[in-house]
């Protein structure tokens, strides 16, 4: 007997035990879709991580608290873990290499902004920045102007609003230069509104409110809160000598003793972006092995309706026996079975699975990903649960007795 033959016999038993195989499938289906769809979400957070940090330049770090990095420390204030922003403005003064220094700390993350009758979500972000945050964040005016130095030193409640923000608020963001808002409890005039960067888990300058660093200093009191200071070199070439540079400065900006270890942490943009995706594989291990427990419980739901498939198919297995069906034609056939529902699972909840995961990609902008190598390795885990679970009762099948199995009642 042909292949094709067993195929086809292998399709008619399928359609003949069609809610049983359904039921199987979906299983199977629930199983794959569950481990596609969350590593493709992944695929989607690392596009997006590695996406919006190569916006600030392949030639920027940033130079940060380790709380700020280790979030299993204490939430609490910590001097030795806090860089000031005496700290941060003393070293924006001192660091002599050639660069340039942008000074930012986080003012409030749930603030609600208003404009007459208008008002966003109690979600906005309003950042405490200096001159050069918008030029080292790689991010140009909308409509209206930056910050001044002066403007900065000063204590004024002026303002930049996030393109989301502005389109909240105003009926056009256009008409919101020279405007005033309620940021919070404060009134703020508006300088400008920055243009959209779209949606993202790490950039929310869309959804972002600046003010000037002393007027945060004035309003919000940021002694509690440790400063980002991000450095723009004047080229890739001289990224690591100011790092070097910029460590050195800072351990004597904070008394750091020599051969002491430092309690602050430096980055460029690209080992900040591998320490986020590291810390996204936990999810990864954590959907596998969702992924493999509800696999097994399939494999087990497709031996047990290929044992009753061999059960009720006596008396055929005998007729095929009787006609010149070997035990290896018997095998093949009752294997196909397995692997065929098997397969038609797995491609179903492959395909499931690119769409759900996808679904993030749509809010954030990015490219849809298609995971060709899970996807391979999805395929190949179908087989190798068919193969498993069908070759017992392929087995069993493919023993019986002609003679006993036409008497088969």
């Amino acid at each position: 007997m042909k292949w094709f033959d067993i195929l086809r016999l292998s399709q008619s038993a399928i359609r003949g035990n069609r809610l049983r195989s359904n039921l199987t499938i979906a299983i199977i289906a629930v199983g794959i879709m569950a481990l596609i769809s969350i590593l493709t979400v992944i695929e989607v957070l690392k596009w997006n991580i590695y996406n919006n940090l190569s916006g600030m330049g392949a030639n920027t770090f940033t130079i940060m608290s380790q709380r700020k990095m280790n979030k299993k420390k204490s939430g609490g204030s910590d001097p030795a873990q806090v860089i000031s922003l005496q700290q941060a403005m003393n070293f924006k003064e001192r660091f002599r290499f050639p660069a340039l220094i942008s000074i930012s700390s986080l003012a409030e993350n749930g603030a609600l902004v208003k404009h007459g009758s208008r008002k966003t979500s109690p979600n906005v972000m309003v950042m405490a920045t200096d001159e050069n945050y918008l030029k080292v964040s790689g991010t140009n005016m909308l409509a209206g102007r930056n910050f001044s130095v002066r403007e900065i030193s000063s204590n004024a409640n002026i303002c930049l609003l996030g393109y989301a923000v502005a389109k909240k608020i105003f009926t056009n963001v256009a008409i919101a230069e020279n405007a005033i808002v309620q940021v919070g409890s404060q009134q703020y005039r508006v300088l400008g509104v920055m243009e959209s960067k779209g949606a993202s888990l790490i950039n929310r300058m869309d959804n972002m409110v600046l003010i000037p660093i002393m007027n945060g200093s004035k309003n919000y009191g940021l002694s509690g809160q440790s400063c980002v200071l991000s450095v723009l070199t004047d080229g890739l070439k001289n990224i690591d000598f100011a790092m070097g540079e910029a460590e050195g400065l800072m351990r004597s900006i904070r008394k750091l003793a020599a051969g002491k270890a430092i309690n602050f942490v430096i980055n460029k943009n690209d080992e900040l972006a591998n320490t986020l995706v590291s810390n996204i594989q936990y999810v990864t291990l954590s959907a596998s092995v969702i992924g493999f427990i509800t696999l097994l419980g399939a494999a087990i739901g497709l031996m047990n309706i290929m044992l009753v498939s061999v059960a009720e198919r006596t008396r055929e297995i005998g007729l095929s026996k009787s006609v010149g069906a070997t035990n290896a034609i018997i095998l093949r056939q009752f294997l196909t079975e397995a692997i065929l529902i098997s397969l038609t699972g797995g491609v179903l909840g492959i395909v499931s699975g690119i769409l759900t995961g996808n679904l993030l990609s749509l809010a954030f902008g990015s490219p849809m990903v298609i995971p060709w190598i899970w996807i391979l390795t999805g395929l190949a885990i179908c087989v190798a649960v068919g193969l498993t679970a069908g070759i017992y009762p392929a087995l069993k099948a493919s023993r019986l007795n002609p003679i006993e199995s036409l008497r088969y009642e």
